[in-house]
């Protein structure tokens, strides 16, 4: 794992305590994409599967990291937001809880970037999934996140 995606672990766990009782890790990050991924157990619902708000938070955080590290990669000291989001539970997860995140199709993290800095905000819609054991999809979200440069920063 890289030293950025260590350092936003770090980070999560530190500043979000939901984070930390989900027990989230960072299992990867290339370029635009990062996966995260909880173990079950801290976050199982009633009928011995992963809990939906879980699901939720874990796919919103991955979408929040993918912006995070491509803003630090660049030096842009910005916050960032999720303005909308929609999402789907396909089918429940008996195991381990594994998301990967990415911008939506014709989205990129370098035009957010190049926004952001002309401009002192920027949006980007980001693609998550939940993945199940066998290739499938247990659950997507389709979010739209905002970045605003900190004033600090301008």
């Amino acid at each position: 794992m890289s030293t950025a995606a260590a350092d936003l672990e770090r980070d999560l766990l530190a500043t979000i305590p939901l984070a930390r009782a989900m027990a989230l890790r960072v299992v990867a990050h290339e370029g635009d994409w990062l996966e995260l991924a909880a173990p079950l157990a801290p976050n199982i619902n009633d009928k011995g599967c992963a809990f939906g708000g879980s699901l939720a938070s874990l796919m919103t955080l991955a979408g929040w990291g993918v912006l995070h590290l491509a803003a630090a990669a660049h030096g842009l000291n910005c916050d960032i937001y999720v303005q909308d989001s929609t999402i789907r539970y396909l089918a429940p997860v008996w195991g381990e809880l594994r998301c990967r995140a990415q911008p939506a199709a014709g989205e990129s993290c370098a035009d957010m970037l190049s926004a952001l800095a002309a401009r002192g905000k920027a949006r980007l819609r980001m693609e998550c999934a939940v993945a199940l054991p066998d290739g499938g999809v247990a659950a997507t979200l389709s979010a739209r996140f905002v970045a605003l440069r900190n004033a600090a920063a301008a």
